[in-house]
């Protein structure tokens, strides 16, 4: 790197992540405001039937977070006390939390290496009479496996749950992700490759599933004051839906963008010794919320030193996740095994790297420069 390029880029700024909001956005919520209609009304049914459709699914719960969108998944599908959910520890606690708001028993199936992904034979290893349901991650914005997954549930009578809330817009099999479990989960923080501000919405393709996740969302109440059994206040507000129509005409074009920085980032550092780019699945299409690469040993610095030298040269890095959840303190109390070494290693040498839209071509020349040049 010349003196030149260093002193032009000492002032540099790529952030890990960048909430893409515009003159749309605005004028849209402020309509909203002037309308009068602010909490769950017309905007909000918009939303979700545009939202469903754009997943090819039938059904759209709109909700208030994506954790809220997993927590009313299951009350839809009654767990209790004693039930055991499959899933990944190597993803954001929200996924496990929510079957323990249930009462109800997580239990954690290791990784496929490449993936990151829950892997469908460990999964075949902790099912038990008592497994009622799998929670499928579709990390970093790569379909797990759903396919295998789906027929392991239908073969064990057990639901599937997608949490897609890094996934708006993948697919596998040339097929949308959201619509291969009995419900799926999005979330829309700001930092999501779509927002609403904060919120979340639930996808599934069955009436009855849907008519039971909507009575859960507004206080169990099947007829104004008339509650048919507990509920809870679960509903997105009208200024949150307004948000979401105005992203979702956009999404296509910030995920071809996504994918685009990701190929030219593939590209940059697939010779750097030590550092492994993000596999993708082949049946997949992967719509890059977060950019993960792996850091092994052979790489010149150890992955918290590299993300410390980043950060001197202004590129924002991330690590997903530091801690697999059963390592967690609060799992460690309720007496969880530390394994799933996949999992842990992926912890220990994950670092995520500037992959959003606004990322131009020289932001990524100037990453992959800084890399070749440790």
């Amino acid at each position: 790197m010349s003196q030149k390029t260093e002193k032009a880029n000492i002032s540099r700024n790529i952030p890990i992540a960048k909430p893409l909001v515009g003159e749309e956005e605005i004028q849209a919520v402020t309509d909203v405001l002037k309308s009068g209609m602010l909490a769950h009304g017309t905007e909000v049914e918009e939303f979700e039937k545009e939202f469903a459709n754009y997943q090819q699914t039938k059904h759209g719960i709109g909700v208030t977070s994506g954790t809220v969108a997993l927590d009313l998944a299951l009350k839809a599908l009654k767990l209790s006390h004693g039930d055991e959910v499959i899933t990944t520890p190597f993803t954001f606690i929200a996924s496990s939390n929510s079957i323990l708001y249930q009462g109800s028993k997580a239990v954690f199936a290791d990784i496929d290496e490449n993936t990151y992904n829950i892997d469908p034979e460990q999964v075949m290893e902790k099912i038990t009479p008592n497994t009622k349901a799998i929670i499928a991650v579709h990390l970093f914005g790569q379909p797990a496996d759903v396919k295998a997954l789906k027929e392991i549930a239908e073969d064990h009578n057990i639901y599937l749950i997608e949490d897609a809330a890094q996934a708006h817009g993948a697919e596998y099999n040339n097929k949308r992700v959201g619509g291969f479990g009995d419900f799926s989960t999005f979330s829309f923080y700001p930092t999501k490759n779509m927002t609403t501000g904060e919120g979340g919405i639930v996808l599934t393709n069955d009436d009855e599933l849907c008519n039971r996740a909507k009575l859960i969302r507004n206080h169990g109440q099947s007829e104004k004051y008339l509650h048919t059994e507990l509920g809870y206040n679960f509903r997105m507000t009208s200024i949150s839906a307004a948000i979401g129509r105005v992203q979702l005409r956009n999404l296509d074009n910030w995920t071809e963008k996504r994918i685009k920085n990701a190929k030219l980032l593939n590209d940059g550092l697939k010779d750097v010794d030590g550092i492994v780019t993000p596999f993708k699945d082949k049946n997949a299409k992967h719509v890059y919320h977060q950019y993960c690469i792996r850091v092994e040993d052979e790489f010149k610095l150890e992955r918290d030193e590299l993300q410390k030298y980043l950060a001197e040269k202004g590129i924002g890095t991330g690590i997903h996740y530091p801690i697999p959840v059963n390592y967690q303190p609060i799992y460690e109390k309720l007496g969880y095994d530390k394994d799933c070494e996949k999992s842990k290693y992926a912890s220990e040498r994950i670092l995520s790297l500037p992959v959003h839209p606004s990322v131009t071509e020289e932001d990524i020349e100037y990453i992959v420069d800084v890399f070749k040049n440790i």
